[in-house]
């Protein structure tokens, strides 16, 4: 199967199944986020395997950060995070290797707090307001728009390398591409609203930082990818690679959408 090809067909497959949930929300949401959360955890810890990091540890602070996220909000989310150190540091004072501490703990808190407080912020998102659909989707579909158009763009017009270390693949074309697809969508998706909820500027400026922060996220596994000599956390997803490759960006952009709405004055 090319690249090309099972990249369409899981976008084909995966778009509807997401914005499905994200429509339902509630458990709906929960219950696809922690399977794709359980699933991206087990990738961070085969990936980061060299620094021993404590797999209980970060299956529990990922997965109690999801919890708390739809329970009890931002508070909740920080506290079941925060459960990460406590059997991080539990597994390490009764284990009977003596792996590094720093880099074993260290890595655990990393993979909980990068996938787990990363997914939490997109239900905090679905439940934010009266509007709170229309977010989530706005952001899904920024992230999907400006992933999906920078990878075509870098295709046939890359030429200039956009971080040649870290993603040797990703172009400023391509960035570009991907950026204005980005904030057209959000525009598009928040126009409608625009006298009751997000106005035009503030549709375009979460369309910015959305953009940017899903390239940072998208960077960021990239970084640590190259730091791990591996090229995908999995094959699970065909030519996307593993469910961590295809959601890294939503990691980053979710937070940002979130604090950014909340900074609007929006509740």
């Amino acid at each position: 199967m090319s690249g090309l090809f099972s990249r369409t067909l899981v976008g084909v497959v995966g778009l509807p199944l997401v914005l499905g949930a994200a429509w339902l929300g509630g458990w709906w949401l929960f219950a696809l986020v922690t399977a794709a959360a359980m699933i991206a955890a087990h990738e961070f810890v085969t990936m980061a395997r060299p620094l021993r990091p404590l797999t209980p540890a970060v299956y529990v602070g990922a997965v109690l950060a999801l919890l708390g996220a739809e329970k009890g909000g931002v508070v909740w989310l920080l506290g079941g995070f925060l459960s990460c150190f406590v059997v991080a540091f539990m597994l390490t004072a009764v284990a009977t290797t003596r792996a590094p501490a720093t880099a074993a703990v260290g890595s655990s808190v990393l993979g909980a707090a990068w996938i787990g407080i990363g997914l939490g912020h997109l239900i905090l998102l679905r439940e934010l307001n009266d509007k709170a659909r229309l977010l989530a989707f706005t952001v899904l579909l920024t992230v999907f728009a400006a992933d999906t158009f920078a990878y075509f763009g870098g295709r046939l017009i890359g030429r200039h390398r956009m971080a040649p270390t870290l993603s040797p693949g990703k172009t400023w074309e391509g960035f570009a591409v991907g950026s204005i697809a980005g904030v057209f969508v959000s525009f598009v998706a928040l126009y409608k609203d625009r006298h009751d909820f997000l106005n035009i500027w503030e549709a375009v400026v979460l369309g910015f930082v959305v953009v940017l922060a899903a390239a940072a996220g998208d960077l960021f596994e990239s970084m640590l990818k190259r730091d791990m000599q591996v090229k995908d956390t999995g094959r699970l997803l065909g030519g996307h690679g593993g469910v961590l490759d295809r959601i890294d960006a939503l990691l980053f952009a979710s937070a940002a959408a979130f604090y950014l709405v909340r900074g609007f004055g929006y509740h």
